[in-house]
């Protein structure tokens, strides 16, 4: 090949043969060991997990749905931690689980499928509506107001974030008055739902829509089933329990793109509990992706080195995140700005265990040497738990988040052979 005649390349290919070996973390994470002596584990688990599974039938033209389900999950850490994490007794495991899950399911039209009451666009936007709003009495549609007016606030008369109308496309921008459920477009007249602000119809056309529409809603529906737990402990007479409980999501805690409009009321309502002296503490688990991947290649170098040895974790900055994970120079936002309602940190519980987490701060802090360790809400009680929660059956997994898994996954209940049956029969 001609560019082997480049002395860089030349010089590249030497050196890449005979690399000497790496002895220590190239990135430079600072990790810090943590001590849990005189630090109160968090008693309660609630965990969220959701999957999703498109199914097309056999006859032509194919016809295209997906299912989506969703799973809150509670747990009494006491009863966990009588639990073998390796070997589980199933009676105990029973007792574990007897009467702690909640679920959701709905399911979408994506292509080739159209009811008589309007088009694939119109059946999404109501489905969407009927499905939060119909679900265990609405309590999740009563979470999506408390969040979007933000009525955790004594005496709010907040009006919803804007949102663009699905008619018109143009923007509601005082959004809808305090406590409503729909209004109407003051561009086109056009009706207007509360479940309008997430913006699920700018992800799709007037006929089809893609799979990642049924993503969306699951990613949606693992929010509104955490902040369910949330809103229910805030407004609870023992006014501490809110904050003697973990809240764990299966990914991270974030919402792109047109779901983000509901991060800064998050962010404020966390921000406003740790004001007022009862700090929510909220973790979101990456089990891949672009940041586990940096652990796993990382991970070797930082103790503990042996099981025994205090656990440690690293808070990773703005900096960081672009410079050694990205491998980017700084962007004109800083990282996570309009998206992220938690930070990230490395955490190594012993030499087999490692993860990726996302720990809130509460405001948005943009310096690119933030967040530190004290920025994370609640972190030391939040490790001190997380060791009891460790499950060895897969690399890094945490054991209220599997079992959250099993509740929600379509993979084998029911199976995906199955839903597709039900798809040619109807």
């Amino acid at each position: 090949m001609a560019v082997i005649e480049s002395p860089w390349v030349r010089s590249l290919v030497e050196d890449f043969e005979g690399a000497p070996p790496v002895d220590g973390d190239p990135s430079r994470t600072v990790w810090q060991a943590f001590a849990p002596a005189g630090i109160e584990p968090l008693r309660n688990i609630w965990a969220v997990d959701g999957s999703f599974v498109p199914v097309r039938s056999e006859q032509m033209p194919p016809r295209e749905v997906a299912f989506v389900k969703t799973a809150l999950l509670m747990l009494d850490r006491a009863k966990l931690d009588v639990i073998d994490k390796d070997l589980p007794h199933p009676l105990l495991l029973r007792d574990a689980l007897k009467d702690t899950g909640v679920q959701h399911a709905t399911v979408f039209p994506l292509k080739n499928v159209r009811t008589s009451m309007g088009t694939n666009f119109d059946a999404i936007r109501n489905i969407v509506r009927d499905s939060i709003r119909a679900d265990q009495g609405g309590c999740f549609h009563e979470t999506m107001k408390w969040l979007a007016y933000k009525k955790w606030m004594p005496g709010s008369q907040a009006s919803s974030p804007a949102f663009q109308c699905p008619h018109c496309r143009e923007d509601v921008a005082s959004g809808l008055p305090h406590d409503s459920e729909e209004g109407h477009c003051g561009a086109c007249s056009g009706q207007v739902y509360l479940s309008d602000l997430w913006g699920f119809h700018m992800e799709m056309g007037e006929d089809s829509a893609p799979e990642s529409l049924a993503s969306s809603y699951m990613l949606v529906m693992e929010h509104l089933m955490l902040f369910t737990a949330v809103r229910l402990m805030w407004g609870h007479s023992d006014r501490a329990l809110v904050s003697d409980t973990l809240f764990i999501k299966d990914g991270p805690l974030t919402l792109r793109s047109q779901y983000s409009k509901m991060v800064p009321n998050i962010r404020e309502f966390l921000q406003h509990a740790k004001d007022v002296g009862r700090p929510v503490h909220i973790i979101g688990q990456e089990k891949s992706g672009a940041f586990f991947d940096h652990l796993a290649s990382i991970v070797r170098f930082a103790a503990p080195h042996n099981r025994g040895e205090p656990l440690t974790f690293a808070p990773l900055t703005h900096g960081y995140v672009h410079k050694e994970v990205y491998r980017t120079p700084a962007a004109a936002n800083p990282y996570g700005l309009k998206t992220n309602w938690g930070e990230k940190l490395y955490l190594k519980v012993d030499p087999g265990a490692y993860m990726v987490l996302n720990v809130p701060t509460g405001t948005y802090l943009p310096s690119e040497d933030r967040p530190v360790t004290g920025d994370l809400i609640g972190l030391n009680r939040i490790l001190a738990t997380l060791p009891a929660l460790v499950s060895h059956k897969f690399e890094g997994a945490l054991y209220p988040v599997e079992l959250a898994n099993g509740i929600a996954s379509m993979s084998s209940y029911p199976s995906a052979a199955i839903l597709q049956r039900f798809m040619e029969q109807a």
